[in-house]
């Protein structure tokens, strides 16, 4: 019987993993003029909408499966806090799962 080995739990391969699945569910968005970094926050320097925000939870699902509980992460923040969300705060919340 084959598993599926538990994705790596350390925050440079967690923000790695984030940028593609940035890459692959908004190739629009030019990275190149704004790179992706902990600090990067999805709507003020990304310009994410909502809808952007709910296909990239898909994707990171997809890519985490069970591991990670995104629709409880966002569940438990408040409207300025998804708005003010940064990459690094979602980095963090992954790699912590996955320890």
């Amino acid at each position: 019987m084959t598993t599926t080995p538990a994705p790596r739990a350390d925050e440079a391969a967690v923000l790695t993993e984030l940028t593609e699945a940035l890459h692959h569910v908004l190739p629009e968005i030019g990275f190149e003029d704004t790179p992706v970094t902990m600090d990067t926050r999805f709507v003020e320097d990304l310009d994410l909408e909502s809808i952007d925000l709910v296909t990239l939870t898909g994707e990171l699902g997809r890519r985490y499966g069970g591991h990670v509980d995104f629709p409880g992460f966002f569940a438990s923040l408040e409207l300025p806090e998804i708005i003010g969300l940064t990459v690094g705060q979602v980095v963090r919340y992954i790699a912590g799962r996955l320890r």
